[in-house]
């Protein structure tokens, strides 16, 4: 056991968060994302949904201070009706850690999948909500 690191993140993740770089983009997907057929890292985070699981990431891992979203969102296909409110949760567990966070990047669906395919790592949770999955883009300290 360690102090002070969330026992949501499992040695696995926090191996992935330490080798990753500047710019390199971790993917925390909700429970219906192509995670495994898109992953280079696969990890499993079963039983666990992504609100939880993004709040114990940016405990440790610093978002791009130097480009204008340094995280993004699955954008809501043409003419789906679905609603959002958990991407509220997300703006306000960011700008709690990130003071100068201003907005996320919306990305097409089929772009965010091509993006996720280049992502150090898919965390694969068992969320329910819709349009859950969020690209972070790693910074320094």
């Amino acid at each position: 056991m360690l102090k002070h690191i969330p026992n949501l993140l499992s040695p696995e993740l926090l191996k992935i968060l330490m080798e990753m770089g500047h710019g390199d983009e971790i993917v925390l997907a909700d429970g219906n994302f192509p995670a495994a057929s898109v992953a280079r890292r696969l990890v499993r985070a079963d039983g666990h949904t992504v609100v939880p699981m993004l709040e114990a990431v940016l405990m440790l891992l610093p978002l791009d201070r130097y480009v204008p979203h340094p995280a993004a969102l699955m954008q809501v296909v043409a003419g789906d009706t679905v609603k959002t409110p958990i991407w509220d949760q997300y703006r306000q567990i960011i700008k709690t850690v990130e003071k100068t966070f201003t907005d996320f990047e919306y990305v097409e669906r089929f772009a965010f999948y091509e993006r996720a395919k280049q992502a150090y790592a898919v965390v694969a949770t068992s969320e329910k909500a819709l349009y859950a999955n969020i690209i972070l883009k790693k910074g320094v300290l």
